[in-house]
Order: C-alpha cells, then structure tokens, then sequence
C-alpha cells in the first residue's frame, strides 16, 4: 500500500469523526423540516447543501408546491435573523438594502438598513423585479456586502438567499440577468411526484397534516456558530483524485462534449455556452455538503452525480439549434452524466 493511499485512507478517518462531531445539529434539521414538508427530502436536502456549501439556492415550480412554505421552515429552525422580500415590478433599490436618513436634530445623515441584512433572505418571485433591484441583490449575493450611500456594510455570516420564481407565467417578469444566475450555486426544479400512487399518498398526507386539529410547529434546533462550524468541517473533507477528474471532466464536457468522450461530439451544435470555472467549484462544494450529509468522511462519485443537474442547468446555454429541436440544457447534461462514469 502506498503512503499516499495510507495518507488519504487516514485523513478519511479523521474527516469522518469531525463530520460525525458537528452533524447532530444539522440533523435535526432535517427532521424539523421533515415535520412540515412532506416527501420531499430531496428538496430538504438541496436546501442544507446550500446552508452547508455556503451557495444561494434558486427554486423554480408552479405554485402550490410548498417552496416558500419549505424555505420559511428552514429559516425556523435557525436561531438567526430571517427576512422575506415579496419582489413587484414597482419595487426599488432602497426597499432591499435601506437608505440614508437625515436627522433633523443631529444634522447628519444615518444609514436605516433594508431586509437584506439578515442571515437568511427568501427572495419570492424573484424575476418579477426590474434590472436596477437585481443589481442590488447581485451585490449582496456575490461580494457579501450592501453600499448604502458611500458607505459599504459587510454582512454577517452565514448569509443564504434562497429565491424562488414561476416558469409558467411571464406577465409582469423579467428575465433575471445571466451573469446573476450563475451566482446561484443550485437551481432547484420543484415538480409533482411523478408516479400517481406517490402523488396521492403524498397528497393525503398533505392533507391530514396541515389541515388537523394542530400543525406541526417547527422549533430552532441550530445556531449560527454551528452552521459556521459545519461549513468549516465540510471545506475539508477530502477528495480522491479521481472525483476531481470527474468533476473536471463534467464541466468540461459541457463546453467541448467531444473533447470528454468522442461520443458526445454531436452535442457541440447545441450548445452555445458551456459551465464556467465557477461550476466546477460550485460541483466540489455541493458534493463535499453531499457526503458531509451522509455521514461521509469522503466525497463519492455519486455525490457529484447526484448534485451535478442542479449545479449545471442554469450554467449551459443552448443554440437556437437546440432550441428549434426542443431540446433543453438539462437533457443535453443528462446525456452527459449518462455518458461520464461516476468514480
């Protein structure tokens, strides 16, 4: 056996008894959740990566499918400060970051900030904001910080925006700007169960839960500490050299499919741009949270496969091409993922 393998078998083992240190608290927020949405630990899970990964989530569905219901639960099960921002067409800059006020007794100007600054922002309806409130919210989202007046503000730790928005009603939206949208490190597509006997028996228990005498109260169960303390364990968990291959491979192949596997090369005409440097460590973040959930002291193939759609659909832009064939940036990277062999 050689000593890196021995190397890497013993950094494993230490990752996983800090993972199994620091979990219990993000377990139990995964339970809490659990209590109030129903059958959808995947979108349970999805939301953790991000708290985990330290990366905004976009949630796109039709309405009704419990997206604000599960962010409003999450953010509950945190001993932190929780703000939701209703985005109109008539909403301004100021309304998201605050303003300077003039202090007629003083004479001096004072910055009242805007419910940005909070730990956890659920943007709803995100696209239904003009360009000016989106470039207020990319400064948030991307520098950490808001400019108020000359001045600028840090925000505190952690700070998670989790938006969602309507695919099907384009009256009154805006098309969010690409450069913001890469800024998400998942867009999550909240859909119906797909087969009928899971739908109606999530419906039922839908409605036997949130309709009875007493529904579920979610109670806080974690601190902003043990978030911070958790993202730290998840940055070192290790990672074998061939996951990292993996990794790269993926997101080049969004870019050049043909350069990755020969078979893949009919691809090319239907993208027109492919996922930036940015996935790549948006695919290593979100597999680490990924194993850290599992209880992992190491990153698998399969926590890279398993987050890899939600990384990349909104990273992979498609021809016209594509388009008139119908074919959509989440089955060019199915065809990908089918195509690239997980470690």
């Amino acid at each position: 056996m050689s000593t890196e393998h021995v190397d890497f078998a013993d950094a494993v083992a230490r990752s996983r008894d800090e993972v199994a240190a620091v979990a219990a608290p993000l377990q139990a927020v995964r339970e809490e959740v659990s209590r109030v949405i129903v059958g959808r630990q995947d979108l349970i899970d999805r939301l953790l990566v991000g708290l985990l990964a330290d990366g905004h989530i976009l949630l796109e569905g039709v309405p009704g499918l419990a997206k604000t219901l599960a962010v409003r639960s999450l953010a509950d099960t945190i001993r932190a400060r929780f703000s939701r921002i209703q985005f109109t067409p008539d909403l301004l800059p100021a309304d998201l970051t605050g303003t300077m006020i003039y202090d007629p007794r003083s004479g001096s100007f004072s910055p009242r900030k805007g419910p940005l600054f909070a730990n956890i922002v659920l943007a709803d309806e995100i696209n239904r904001a003009p360009a000016k409130v989106q470039s207020a919210l990319l400064e948030a989202m991307q520098e950490r910080q808001i400019t108020i007046g000359d001045a600028t503000h840090r925000l505190e730790e952690p700070f998670l925006v989790l938006a969602t928005q309507n695919p099907i009603e384009q009256e009154g939206t805006y098309p969010l700007p690409e450069a913001q949208v890469d800024r998400f490190l998942l867009k999550v597509k909240v859909d119906y169960p797909e087969r009928l006997e899971e739908h109606r028996g999530m419906e039922m228990r839908i409605l036997e839960r949130m309709t009875g005498a007493q529904i579920p109260q979610i109670r806080p169960v974690i601190d902003c500490p043990a978030i911070l303390k958790a993202r730290e364990v998840v940055r070192r968990i290790p990672m074998a050299q061939s996951v990292k291959d993996y990794i790269v491979d993926l997101v080049v192949a969004t870019r050049e499919p043909g350069r990755v596997v020969a078979s893949l090369e009919s691809l090319r005409e239907l993208i027109a741009y492919g996922a930036s440097p940015r996935a790549t460590l948006g695919l290593a973040m979100a597999g680490r949270a990924m194993a850290f959930l599992a209880g992992r002291g190491s990153v698998y193939g399969e926590d890279i496969k398993e987050v890899a759609l939600d990384v990349l659909r909104h990273r992979v832009l498609v021809t016209y091409e594509a388009e008139a064939r119908e074919v959509t940036s989440e089955e060019i990277i199915r065809q990908i993922l089918d195509q690239l062999r997980a470690p």
